[in-house]
């Protein structure tokens, strides 16, 4: 079972930015994809970003431009670099792998974005 932790969520004002992190407990460099996706309060679950393992990279419409999805093997972490944040982009921000044999989800972190 892999274990993803993250963190880099917290307060910041419209127009800011934050860094989410989430480390996995083992490599991530057999995993097929790893993503971001986030939920706001009485929403579905939506994706934010994915990055395949060859690097390519699919974002929301909502996020193009302002978001930025990365990985770095050495630290089996993929990042979420967050620019220009907007109040609809409050939410719990859930790091996920596609491993092809099973999918993993971390436990979440809470992104909110208010003056």
């Amino acid at each position: 079972q892999v274990q993803l932790m993250e963190s880099g969520g917290g307060l910041v004002q419209p127009g800011g930015s934050l860094r989410l992190s989430c480390v996995a407990s083992e490599s991530i460099f057999t995993f097929y994809e790893m993503g971001w996706y986030r939920q706001a309060p009485g929403k579905q679950r939506e994706l934010v970003a994915t990055i395949l393992g060859s690097g390519n990279t699919k974002y929301a419409d909502s996020v193009k431009g302002r978001f930025t999805i990365s990985t770095d093997n050495a630290k089996r972490t993929v990042y979420l670099q967050m620019n220009s944040l907007k109040p609809e982009d409050t939410a719990v921000y859930y790091c996920h792998v596609n491993a092809l044999t099973a999918t993993h989800w971390g436990q979440g972190t809470q992104v909110t974005v208010s003056s």
